[in-house]
């Protein structure tokens, strides 16, 4: 397995994390949940992962020189 299906892979289960994330988040707003501190941690991790799926990308893609 070379680094590109390497980092394909990762890319495609952290996507797979953040969208399970934004049902749950989603799940839990039509609720009403009053944990507002779960409802937080929650985002939170979602944008981490996020910022990991961009870096994830960012890597993948070379830099062009102008």
């Amino acid at each position: 397995m070379n680094d590109d299906e390497s980092a394909a892979q990762q890319l495609a289960a952290l996507k797979l994390e953040h969208r399970a994330l934004d049902e749950q988040i989603a799940t839990l707003v039509e609720e009403g949940v009053t944990d507002q501190l779960e409802l937080a941690r929650l985002k939170k991790r979602k944008l981490r992962l996020k910022d990991e799926i961009e870096r994830i990308r960012d890597r993948s893609v070379p830099d062009i020189i102008a």
